[in-house]
């Protein structure tokens, strides 16, 4: 089927039991992804798949010292593949679930990876951990990788914009079992029905608690969609070898539907897939998806913005006698509520803390991996400081939510004199991109202290050319870090 007749298939995919005549969700999935080809990929979204290969990369070898990424490396170094992937950073083959896991970890750990803003957030560019771990140990071309690159995109973008999991004390990760099993069984040349049992194995056993991301954080938070996409791997992998999984796995009787609906106590509610087709291109979502400029939660992206705008016009921090920040209800919820925002005891709590880390950016003036440094966050000097942070929930701002993303941050000084700055769309907000430049000079931040200037620029000048590429294999070598 050609990727036109399928996408116009999905027109708008409503979840419901489905008749002899209705093709489940999985089916569709399936037949979408089996039909999907590079050639499909419009100018724009090749470009930006290249940029979100790049972002991660940087935010991966930014991290890669970082404790959770050592221990996702040293146990998934434990095992070794005939056929296997590169751990990032590493020489070793590891089985490609695994090696999705351990470089899943280093994108994900700093926060600093893209978002998606919808009904759910997510953070699609983890998917790209499941890519890049399947291409290589199955030998797929830089073109195939972007392609499956895409198509995760779209599925987990695509879901997120159906229903807010998070609601339902689910974690967005949940979805990523989804789009890494597509994008696995894509790369494996699976057929459409394989590819839906593949779908059926990564739903039935992929579901995350929310738990991650409430309370005082731990490791996990960064970890949770590393492991999503083991298991969209790991999904694959067996529906390749003839597993078959249980069906309708979105639409049956106690399938992912039902489960939302008994949560959320509407049972006849319908969980709708707005699948279209894009006027941007088939698997274009990507397109609308934005990347972090500073290393922390989304939500607080635009505070920062602020903050900074603000740190400029005070001689002098300590002179700051109170902050009040009015954000929308997704930003308080999420990282503007708990009682452990305004103590943050883990760097993982710190970085989703909107009080700290607008008040770290007015104090430092900078927003960078070292504000996230035990001894920064912990300081009694800062806890004190926090003491006079207010967080207000904004309806104005509610009302903008996704479409923009707005933090007011005002600043009252000991001599009465207030400051006020409100940004709507941060930079890096699909609204208002970083350039190429701007792009790549984030990731010399990273990287160029561990491998150096000559070093990073051969592996931009390999990943702006990935679709010229026969394999992502020189690559992931061009990525080994020093001992």
């Amino acid at each position: 089927m050609h990727m036109k007749e399928v996408a116009a298939s999905l027109d708008v995919v409503t979840l419901q039991v489905p008749s002899l005549m209705t093709k489940s969700l999985a089916h569709q999935f399936a037949e979408y992804a089996c039909a999907l080809r590079f050639e499909d990929l419009s100018r724009d979204t090749v470009h930006e798949v290249k940029r979100r290969i790049i972002d991660s990369i940087g935010c991966a070898l930014g991290a890669w010292n970082e404790e959770p990424c050592r221990i996702a490396r040293e146990v998934a170094s434990e095992f070794s593949a005939k056929h296997g992937a590169t751990i990032i950073g590493t020489h070793h083959q590891a089985p490609p679930d695994w090696a999705a896991f351990a470089t899943g970890c280093c994108i994900r750990y700093f926060d600093y990876n893209d978002t998606y803003l919808s009904k759910e957030p997510a953070h699609p560019s983890d998917n790209i951990s499941a890519v890049l771990a399947v291409a290589e140990s199955v030998g797929a071309s830089g073109r195939d990788a972007m392609t499956a690159i895409a198509l995760a995109y779209e599925v987990q973008c695509r879901l997120c914009d159906a229903a807010s999991i998070r609601a339902r004390g689910w974690d967005h990760p949940t979805y990523g079992s989804f789009s890494t099993a597509l994008a696995a069984a894509m790369l494996m040349e699976l057929d459409p029905e394989k590819t839906r049992h593949a779908v059926n194995i990564a739903g039935v056993a992929g579901m995350g608690m929310r738990q991650s991301r409430v309370g005082e954080l731990s490791h996990w938070k960064g970890v949770a969609f590393a492991h999503a996409a083991r298991h969209g791997v790991y999904s694959a992998l067996l529906a390749r070898a003839g597993m078959t999984g249980p069906a309708p796995i979105f639409e049956g009787q106690m399938g992912f539907e039902k489960e939302l609906g008994v949560s959320l106590g509407n049972v006849g509610e319908k969980f709708a897939v707005p699948f279209v087709e894009n006027p941007q291109g088939p698997a274009s979502m990507i397109l609308n998806t934005s990347i972090k400029y500073w290393p922390a939660e989304y939500h607080s992206q635009s505070a920062i913005e602020a903050a900074l705008f603000l740190r400029e016009q005070i001689d002098d921090p300590s002179q700051i006698a109170s902050v009040h920040i009015e954000s929308h209800d997704a930003s308080v919820d999420i990282i503007g509520s708990e009682p452990e925002k305004w103590k943050p005891e883990t760097r993982e709590t710190a970085d989703h803390s909107l009080p700290y880390i607008t008040a770290i950016a007015l104090i430092d003036g900078d927003v960078t991996d070292r504000q996230f440094e035990p001894e920064r966050f912990t300081d009694p000097a800062i806890w004190k400081f926090l003491e006079h942070v207010k967080v207000t929930r904004n309806a104005e701002l509610s009302a903008l939510y996704a479409v923009a993303v707005a933090n007011i941050v005002h600043v009252t000084l000991k001599d009465g004199k207030t400051l006020t700055k409100r940004v709507d769309y941060p930079l890096g907000n699909a609204k208002n991109p970083v350039s190429d430049g701007e792009l790549e000079r984030k990731f010399l931040r990273l990287v160029e202290p561990a491998l150096g200037r000559d070093h990073c620029a051969k592996i931009l000048d390999h990943a702006w050319s990935l679709d010229q590429e026969k394999g992502v294999h020189h690559l992931m070598k061009l990525l080994r870090m020093p001992r």
